[in-house]
């Protein structure tokens, strides 16, 4: 038993099941036993992999586009460039190192990383030492300070905390996690909650999401009133709908959430409408989504591949070609990833957004 299974079951047995929100939370982010808090889960080593890690070419084409979306700004003396949750920081490595030919970009810019876990921060710190720009670090996005901004959010919306939701005859009951049979089980609150608004549309049994996109609803204020752009990418939906997306990744493949927990990775599918419809009440402009592959292929990934082949051995043309498919073909990565752009009212579409 993890330790912290140990401390939730406390909590279960003092308390009652706790929601499937809190759950998430702990596991993720628990101040001693989360996930994210004692460990580098990214790589072979690792538990997954994500995009930044597959190519550098993933890295280079998002600072292209955060310096692209400057001008298209009015190139601000000034401009905060932001990532939520940067991983190891390779994804901002990879985009700085893009712009080192762009002076004036450059001058205008500090790295804004915003992280709570020690280790990867550690990471981070190492990877950048050598940025050439500012550099900070910071736990929540309300710490940031005021100014226009381009934000990268990549991966990070889909380790965000939900909350599940069970239609039965008297309506919807919140999903919780308690133990049965002396293990840790999904069960049902018993009383009803307010339910959504498709309630009336959804049979019995049927399961809705909801994510605590706090960060989000931050980012989306602040650039309606402070100006600038964000990039979401991450896995998910574009249409809202019913259905438990919830999964744990442990190993590169994938796990039972309820076993160990602590020790997994949990993600949830993101749903796109509903990150849009969160982006616009606060103010700001939403584009798309569109698949992770047309916009990459959008902003040249291709073309890009065929330089870097130029001068690659035949087994590194090869390793290229592999890492180009995996982030941009239907059946890999291309079409359940999607990436959404938030600007500023007046901002218009963003390279990779137009037609």
């Amino acid at each position: 038993m993890t330790p912290l299974e140990a401390e939730l079951r406390r909590m279960i047995a003092a308390d009652g099941p706790i929601p499937v929100e809190l759950y998430m939370r702990l596991c993720l982010a628990h101040p001693e036993h989360g996930y994210y808090m004692r460990r580098d889960p990214f790589g072979a080593r690792g538990d997954f992999t994500t995009a930044p890690e597959i190519s550098q070419m993933f890295g280079e084409l998002i600072g292209a586009w955060a310096a692209a979306v400057w001008q298209q700004m009015g190139a601000p003396r000034t401009l905060q460039l932001i990532e939520l949750g940067p991983g190891r920081g390779t994804l901002m490595a990879d985009a700085l190192r893009a712009t080192r030919s762009l002076a004036a970009f450059r001058s205008a810019l500090s790295v804004r990383l915003v992280e709570v876990s020690p280790m990867l921060r550690q990471q981070q710190e190492q990877r950048l030492a050598d940025a050439g720009v500012p550099v900070s670090w910071h736990a929540h996005m309300e710490d940031l300070p005021a100014g226009p901004c381009v934000a990268i959010a990549n991966e990070f919306v889909d380790a965000l905390a939900i909350s599940q939701l069970v239609k039965d005859r008297d309506g919807w009951h919140a999903r919780m996690v308690g133990v049965k049979d002396g293990r840790l089980a999904f069960a049902v609150a018993p009383d009803p909650l307010p339910g959504p608004p498709v309630a009336g549309a959804a049979p019995l049994g049927a399961l809705i999401e909801g994510r605590q996109d706090g960060p989000v609803a931050t980012l989306a204020r602040r650039i309606a009133s402070q100006g600038g752009a964000a990039l979401v990418l991450d896995y998910g939906h574009a249409q809202s709908g019913f259905g438990d997306t919830l999964q744990a990744v442990r190993n590169h493949k994938f796990a039972d959430p309820l076993v160990d927990p602590g020790e997994a990775d949990l993600t949830a599918q993101v749903d796109f409408a509903a990150l849009a419809r969160t982006a616009e009440r606060g103010g700001a402009r939403v584009h798309g989504p569109v698949t992770q592959g047309a916009f990459l292929h959008r902003l040249g990934i291709a073309q890009r591949a065929a330089r870097l082949k130029q001068n690659a051995t035949p087994q590194q043309a090869a390793d290229i070609e592999a890492a180009l498919a995996r982030l941009t073909a239907p059946e890999q990565m291309g079409e359940l990833f999607k990436a959404l752009a938030i600007t500023h009212p007046d901002l218009g579409a963003p390279p990779g957004f137009d037609s």
